[in-house]
């Protein structure tokens, strides 16, 4: 097991892809989502990449979901730790 990831704790990466010059303010809207660990601007085909830590799989749909209903946002991609 991690160290300081809990065993019932879920782990994941969104990778963001948004419209042209939106990036700092979908960060700061995305530093304000509940799990959101990191938060990063990144240059290559993603324009984001977010750190998820939740307390199950349900808190883990619901902080998915906020992202993607960010008008901004255009397309995710998420990955889920084992």
């Amino acid at each position: 097991m991690k160290p300081g990831i809990r065993l019932e704790e879920v782990e994941a990466y969104v990778l963001i892809v948004v419209s042209a010059g939106s990036e700092q303010d979908v960060l700061e809207k995305l530093r304000n989502i509940n799990g959101v660990q990191k938060a990063r601007i990144t240059y290559g085909p993603w324009d984001i990449v977010v750190e998820l830590r939740t307390n199950n799989m349900q808190d883990m749909y619901k902080a998915i979901t906020e992202i993607r209903r960010i008008p901004e946002v255009e397309h995710t991609e998420t990955l889920i730790c084992a």
